[in-house]
């Protein structure tokens, strides 16, 4: 058999991240199914994918910023300020009785703070060149202060009923949610694989020097970058209070280190330039699975935390190991006979651009 036996393989768009991720969602699905039968249940996958939606948004957002070469830190207030807003409005209309006008009017003043926030975080990263953990540390606290200086600590009711529909709503028996969360992954799929966009977001964070000597805008990138962070962080914070029925500023405040082993267990490399939102998605769906087997078992918090380690550990030594022995390469060696016997040796031919000819005979000559 040849290497164009195998061609195939080299010719396969799985990434080995993802690879990794669909075994180890099969592994984990085995063993949960085994110790515990509700874990079938209907119900239960009902739940999961109820609960994937939050940290799966939040987990794009922290893949979205990873990819250029920064992180957001502060994807939870500007959640919680964006929920609250859109509450605000909605008890300042009346949206509760009132028609969809309301409604839309609500939903989009939380995107607009959401994309206010976004823009914030890009400036400050950009005019003020200050690196993004600290620009992001600060307005996450910039945020949570104008949030619970604005609400005195207590949540915000008042939402109408087709808001509501947005956290605990089905669709033909697939949790609303969690179609927010694959719709919004997919859109941010193809933004980053096929626009140019996308493109510039990944030679920015790649090598941003390099970029900016091909004539890449790196500020603006990185600014269009951090807005649309914002702008996805203002629909988890709707999704988060659309099933809750409330809006409050101290929600979710766990969800940044767990949205970042989500990013990093899914293929998202921390130094920027390379990401995969098909692993995010299904790195968060496995961490999901664990959570709700855990707790179907009777374990603690504290065990899910221990297993969440755990598996971060694991994969990234996977790919350290699989690093060296990878799979398409295997596949692609092609396949060696018996072993001969070696060739005779042979006279060394004459070096390039040297003669032949003797030196006696060349001297006489």
């Amino acid at each position: 058999m040849t290497r164009q036996s195998f061609a195939w393989a080299r010719a396969l768009p799985v990434q080995p991240s993802s690879l990794r991720l669909i075994g180890l969602a099969v592994a984990v699905w085995l063993v949960l199914s085994l110790c515990t039968p509700m874990f079938n249940s209907v119900l239960n996958y009902q739940s999961m994918a109820f609960q994937v939606a939050e940290v799966g948004l939040f987990a794009l957002v922290i893949a979205l910023s990873m990819l250029t070469s920064g992180i957001d830190l502060s994807i939870v207030s500007v959640a919680n300020l964006s929920a609250i807003v859109t509450a605000k409005v909605f008890v300042a209309t009346g949206a509760t009785n009132g028609g969809i006008g309301a409604l839309l009017l609500g939903v989009a003043a939380g995107l607009l703070v959401g994309a206010v926030c976004g823009l914030v975080n890009g400036l400050i990263i950009t005019r003020l060149n200050v690196s993004p953990i600290l620009a992001t540390l600060g307005t996450m606290q910039l945020f949570n202060g104008i949030a619970v200086g604005w609400t005195n600590g207590e949540a915000v009711y008042g939402m109408p009923p087709a808001f509501l529909a947005l956290g605990s709503g089905t669709v033909f028996g697939v949790p609303t949610p969690f179609i927010v969360f694959v719709a919004v992954a997919a859109l941010i799929g193809v933004l980053i694989a096929r626009s140019g966009l996308g493109f510039r977001i990944r030679m920015s964070g790649a090598n941003e020097v390099a970029s900016r000597f091909a004539g890449v805008p790196t500020r603006a990138v990185l600014v269009k970058a951090y807005l649309l962070c914002g702008l996805i962080a203002a629909v988890a914070g709707m999704v988060v209070s659309a099933r809750t029925a409330s809006a409050n500023a101290d929600y979710g405040q766990s969800y940044v280190l767990l949205a970042i082993v989500i990013a990093v267990l899914g293929g998202t490399d921390p130094n920027g330039g390379r990401t995969s939102i098909p692993g995010v998605a299904l790195a968060a769906i496995v961490l999901q699975m664990v959570a709700s087997g855990f707790n179907l078992l009777g374990l603690s918090q504290f065990t899910y935390q221990i297993a969440q380690g755990v598996i971060l550990i694991a994969v990234m030594g996977l790919a350290t190991l699989t690093g060296r022995l990878h799979w398409r390469r295997i596949l692609a060696r092609p396949f060696s006979g018996p072993p001969t016997a070696p060739a005779e040796p042979t006279a060394d031919p004459a070096p390039v651009g040297r003669s032949t000819t003797p030196i006696a005979e060349r001297q006489s000559s």
